[in-house]
């Protein structure tokens, strides 16, 4: 008796597994016979670029303008959604706060100069880090 409860279990999560495998497969599928010239996407090796034609079984990207590849269609892993420039409205109300104290317009180039104001430098070797002593805490000389 115990022994079928077990393999009923099993056989249950078995199930469960490949079903939700089915429907990512078929959710997959579905994006893949759906691809229109202009949308963005990313192949399974990790190409970005943009669907020139679609013919059949074959996409042809554009990763760079001129360059075109010919990819299966099984090989488009997903669609990439163009980024969408968003302004964070608080950093922007506290920026422009500063600058009416001065009355100075708020423009580009001041955006641009400001970018980076808090930018923290970190060494690219170790030349610069303090030796380690042998108990494992860093050297206070």
């Amino acid at each position: 008796m115990e022994l079928l409860i077990i393999m009923a279990i099993a056989l249950g999560a078995l199930w469960l597994m490949s079903s939700r495998t089915r429907k990512q497969q078929r959710a997959a599928q579905e994006f893949r016979n759906n691809l229109e010239p202009g949308d963005e996407v990313m192949t399974a090796s990790g190409l970005l670029g943009t669907v020139v034609d679609v013919e059949d079984d074959v996409i042809t990207l554009e990763s760079s303008p001129g360059a075109h590849t010919r990819w299966i269609r099984a090989a488009i892993a997903k669609k990439i959604e163009p980024p969408v420039d968003e302004i964070d409205d608080a950093d922007e109300s506290e920026y422009e706060d500063e600058l009416e104290d001065e009355d100075d317009v708020v423009d580009d180039a001041d955006r641009i100069s400001h970018a980076n104001d808090d930018v923290i430098d970190v060494p690219d070797d170790l030349s610069s880090m303090p030796p380690v002593r042998k108990d494992g805490e860093p050297d206070s000389k």
